[in-house]
């Protein structure tokens, strides 16, 4: 299972020593204050031929996914390879909150973030890929070739993240996903910044000063239709639904882990997750474990895992996990919303029949790093109720007008490989049909999982470029909480045959519960 602890940080410091003003709410939680570059100056990062730091204009660091690399990894090794992954990951989150809370030391050195911060990160990454590589070829398997070329991470600037605009990936095509270039700003200012009197960024945005910036939110009654037309149903088409009621975690079942992701390790996920059905899952939970937790789900033979990460009200409050790991420790504060809708419901596929998902079947939809990796795997759908079938944001969060509530939806791939509960990026044995409804490569079709959630939101405000109320989901703390980076869990979990009737109930054409 690889590592089984996790080694806890030192708190961070509450107070930055900087010339502009920082915002620090809450015991533990992130200190942020950025300097921000006059409009004439260089916006490259970090690093080149800089001259002045506040030119730098360093809003977060960007590190190779080395996860998403490693797509061959053999079984017996994917638990200690797991396990360094997620130490990967602790580095970062250690040199991001470095990062954020040494910005008087930057504005005097403009070689800092390069000599203090990345360097050092680094050296740290080399020696785990040393150690990646070594776990894989002990068990007879091959490690990427440039696997040694992931060591090195970048300081991404401000305007690199703003607006949700990230750096580095396409977004997908497939799998019904929105597009949402066409969509308006509404006259928000761009890159979610304000300068004080002395010329210096008061903040990043957001309670603990590392996002959402105003540009990361859009009036949806100003933006375009963007939602595309389903596939034309094939004769044979599957059409029916199965919906499963769960509930909305209002027993606040909550847990920083992520068991697909960083099974055996505490805090992995470095977010709170919301968990409704299973109610036996944490890091160390086993499929044998699944079998044996309770479920929230009326249907008790559904014992499947659904888990995605909290929404957060940024309007002051400080939560119980306000000076934890995971919680305000990792810049993740404010008020956790309870939906008041949880909706899941399996649908079938245009083009033919599909087949029962296998048990335990893993399926990871969206990408909690987009800020960084780009929108290659990002799958996040933002709408307001009333406007669902006209406007699906990734980018940006919707402010709904008076009478409308946020909704977030998840359509999860619906093409399986037939052979794997899980691989060993967790997305190569699952795919997206393609833009007819098709599945690709020998892939079959399995009954898709859709979720949406509903909540009950109080609109952020715009005044002066910044956000006021902001809302976001829970993140890693160098993504900067943006929008795209939302993203759901799901486990398959059935006893009673319960798979087999989902998937006859979509094959025939009726809509069951």
């Amino acid at each position: 299972m690889g590592r089984n602890t996790r080694k806890r940080r030192t708190p961070l410091a509450t107070k930055a020593i900087a010339a502009s003003a920082a915002l620090a709410l809450g015991g533990g939680g992130l200190v942020w204050a950025n300097f921000y570059a006059s409009a004439h100056e260089s916006n490259r990062s970090w690093g080149g031929n800089q001259t002045k730091a506040a030119s730098a204009q360093v809003a977060t660091i960007s590190c190779p996914d080395v996860g998403q690399k490693l797509t061959n990894v053999p079984y017996r090794a994917r638990g200690e390879v797991a396990g360094e992954l997620s130490t990967l990951d602790r580095q970062i989150t250690d040199a991001y909150q470095r990062l954020a809370t040494t910005r008087d030391a930057q504005t005097r050195d403009t070689s800092y973030v390069q000599n203090s911060i990345l360097r050092p990160l680094q050296d740290r990454r080399k020696a785990i890929l040393v150690r990646i590589r070594l776990v894989i070829t002990r068990v007879g398997g091959t490690a990427p070739g440039d696997l040694n070329t992931m060591a090195t991470c970048t300081a991404q600037s401000a305007d690199q993240t703003a607006g949700g605009q990230q750096q580095g990936g396409e977004q997908q095509q497939n799998g019904g996903q929105q597009q949402n270039g066409d969509q308006q700003q509404g006259g928000q200012q761009q890159d979610g910044q304000q300068q004080g009197d002395n010329g210096q960024q008061q903040n990043n945005g957001g309670q603990a000063g590392n996002g959402p910036a105003a540009a990361d939110f859009v009036d949806i009654t100003k933006v375009q239709a963007n939602v595309k037309a389903k596939p034309r149903k094939s004769r044979n088409a599957s059409t029916g639904t199965f919906t499963t009621r769960c509930g909305v975690n209002a027993n606040k079942n909550f847990n920083t882990d992520n068991v697909i992701v960083a099974p055996g390790v505490t805090n992995g996920a470095h977010h709170t997750h919301d968990y409704v059905g299973n109610q036996k899952i944490n890091a160390f939970s086993s499929n044998d474990n699944f079998l044996q937790g309770a479920s929230s789900c009326r249907n008790k033979n559904d014992r499947s895992a659904y888990y995605w990460p909290v929404l957060r009200l940024q309007d002051g409050t400080q939560e119980f996990d306000q000076n934890r790991d995971g919680g305000g420790k990792e810049g993740n504060v404010g008020k956790i919303l309870t939906a008041q809708q949880a909706q899941i419901k399996y649908v079938g596929s245009p083009r033919g029949k599909v087949v029962a998902m296998p048990q335990f079947l893993r399926i990871i939809t969206g990408d909690a790093k987009t800020t960084t990796n780009g929108l290659a795997n990002a799958n996040a759908h933002w709408s307001c109720t009333g406007f669902e079938n006209k406007v699906q944001l990734t980018e940006q969060y919707p402010i709904c007008p008076q009478g409308s509530k946020v909704v977030r939806s998840f359509a999860f791939q619906s093409c399986w490989d037939g052979q794997n509960a899980d691989s060993a990026n967790h997305r190569t044995h699952v795919a997206f049909a393609d833009a007819n409804g098709n599945c690709q490569n020998g892939f079959k079709a399995i009954p898709q999982l859709t979720m949406r959630l509903v909540y009950d939101v109080p609109p952020p405000t715009i005044q002066n470029g910044q956000v006021k109320n902001a809302y976001a989901v829970d993140g890693f703390p160098e993504q900067l909480h943006k929008a795209a980076t939302d993203h759901d869990d799901f486990i398959s979990v059935t006893t009673g045959g319960l798979a087999n009737k989902i998937a006859n109930c979509v094959n025939r054409g009726q809509n069951c519960a």
